[in-house]
């Protein structure tokens, strides 16, 4: 296996393929807030010292699902 090749011997490279990647996003989100909803439930049945991590874990994961969609979505219709 050589690790370096001359560029008379590179294939040229492949097409990019056309995504749609809020779709995906929108599947992490949803899962962050199905994830925050259960944590809610379970925090207040079980009163301890730690379950509010859980709330904040699931919450930067929303903002930053939001912040990726929007994002996606900026680059998607600037095209």
């Amino acid at each position: 296996m050589r690790l370096w090749l001359k560029d008379s011997e590179r294939l040229p490279d492949p097409t990019p393929v056309v995504t749609d990647d809020r779709k995906a996003i929108l599947v992490g989100l949803a899962g962050w807030v199905v994830a925050l909803v259960v944590v809610l439930f379970v925090g207040f049945a079980s009163p301890g010292q730690t379950w509010w991590i859980a709330i904040w874990t699931c919450t930067v994961g929303i903002i930053l699902g939001g912040a990726g969609l929007a994002y996606t979505h900026h680059r998607h219709t600037r095209t």
